[in-house]
């Protein structure tokens, strides 16, 4: 981990323990990850939402137990916004899906460790391209899993923003009829989720983004204006921690375009 790239905003944030146990509703009003009990874990999510990705997976792995979701969440989310070789960044999703996979198997109950291993498989599928990972059988398995995390925490708005995702780019890669016969995807399904993930976390950078680009994806320029509407949103909002930063960021950029 020492050769992750800093985080691009070094400075911005100075959260402590009590500063982030203070904002934790809001913090994690994404992934419904409730306030940790361990010193040491709570240490390892102060790292992460100032911006320490790779010191915040090394504490995570150190504290163990629900460590691990602190140094999943890093790892993802550095591979995502900021590891610049698409060979690495691949690697580093297949690291958290394995990493993942094996914390829900020894914590079934944990709905993060489910959505972890979903939200990397799902990047890893992006990035080999979506048509390849369906062929390989990853969107069903992407689908099923975080279904799977939304039957045991309803409030994750992550994992419908995610399930989203999902149904959107099947669709935009092997069409409406494929896409509903063969894996499930339709299209009223995952505008729907979208709408219900920002429903249980309306200030979701991440999630007007998402929205945004599946509008266009699904709809065309019919929703140009709601699209750019929600990128303008998404643009102007006040980033709580890092992660959110660089949402901000990606919707700055989406604008730019």
């Amino acid at each position: 981990m020492g050769d992750w790239s800093a985080f691009p905003h070094a400075g911005a944030f100075h959260l402590d323990a009590a500063g982030v146990l203070q904002r934790w509703a809001r913090l994690h009003a994404g992934d419904a990850e409730p306030p940790p009990a361990d010193p040491a874990v709570l240490q390892a999510w102060v790292l992460f939402h100032n911006g320490d990705f790779a010191q915040a997976c090394a504490a995570g792995l150190a504290a163990g137990g629900s460590g691990i979701t602190v140094a999943n969440k890093a790892t993802a989310i550095y591979a995502n916004y900021l590891e610049p070789s698409e060979k690495k960044r691949l690697d580093l999703f297949r690291l958290v899906a394995t990493r993942a996979e094996q914390q829900a198997q020894a914590t079934p109950a944990d709905p993060n460790a489910w959505y972890w291993h979903a939200y990397a498989l799902g990047r890893y599928s992006q990035g080999i391209s979506i048509a390849k990972a369906l062929a390989q059988g990853l969107g069903n398995k992407v689908k099923e899993t975080l279904e799977k995390v939304i039957a045991l925490s309803p409030q994750h708005a992550d994992a419908h923003l995610a399930l989203g995702i999902f149904h959107a780019e099947v669709i935009d890669k092997v069409g409406a009829l494929i896409g509903s016969m063969t894996y499930g995807a339709k299209k009223d399904v995952g505008l729907r989720m979208f709408r219900q993930g920002l429903e249980l976390h309306p200030g979701s950078v991440i999630g007007m983004v998402e929205y945004a680009h599946a509008l266009l994806m699904l709809e065309g320029d019919s929703r140009m204006d709601e699209a750019n509407r929600l990128y303008e949103r998404a643009a102007a909002a006040e980033p709580q921690d890092a992660t959110e930063r660089l949402d901000v960021d990606l919707a700055q950029a989406a604008l730019a375009d």
